[in-house]
């Protein structure tokens, strides 16, 4: 069959792709000032820079003559469905953002979305993360998700309080230690 006919298939398979947990539904893409503007320098970044050179790779390898035996070709296509699957990715997810300034928070004690909290594990162990939107987490860096179920447990929560925290292990009590958020 000519591949000029194949159809890719149109699900939501890109949250999955690119490593990221799907937007739950009913739910806004919450996101940081920062990580919205990293998420459109790389759209930009793709649309404008990496998108083009591969077309003009692509249109001198096609102008070589016989495709089937041309890696130029073959890899400059493959790799320009690999640049659109991510612009649609990016668009996608950009459109759906709710950029949240964590800075209006600054000086409070409580936990919202944006804040930095250092908290205390039962066993003694401490842990700083912030909680920043599902396509900025980074928890090698200490930034988790608002929808992990640490992030969950934490937010509301004030300086000083503790909360417990469903684990695979049962119960863990978490002590909130401190809170802090970005100036603006």
């Amino acid at each position: 069959m000519n591949k000029a006919f194949v159809k890719e298939p149109e699900g939501d398979d890109d949250d999955l792709e690119f490593g990221l947990p799907p937007i739950p539904a009913g739910t806004k893409n919450y996101m940081t000032p920062a990580g919205y503007q990293r998420m459109k320098d790389e759209l930009l970044q793709l649309i404008d820079t990496d998108r083009p050179e591969v077309v003009r790779i692509v249109s001198w390898a096609a102008s070589n003559g016989d495709r089937s035996e041309n890696g130029d070709y073959i890899y400059g296509k493959r790799r320009l469905r690999e640049i659109d699957r991510r612009i649609r990715f990016l668009t996608k997810r950009l459109d759906l953002a709710e950029v949240v300034d964590p800075s209006v928070h600054h000086g409070r004690d409580q936990i919202f979305f944006g804040a930095t909290v250092t908290y205390q594990n039962h066993a003694g162990e401490e842990h700083t993360v912030t909680i920043v939107g599902i396509d900025e987490l980074d928890p090698l860096h200490g930034k988790i998700s608002w929808i992990s179920p640490v992030a969950r447990a934490l937010t509301k929560a004030h300086e000083g309080e503790m909360v417990t925290l469903m684990t695979p292990a049962g119960l863990d009590e978490l002590e909130v230690l401190s809170v802090s958020y970005p100036e603006s």
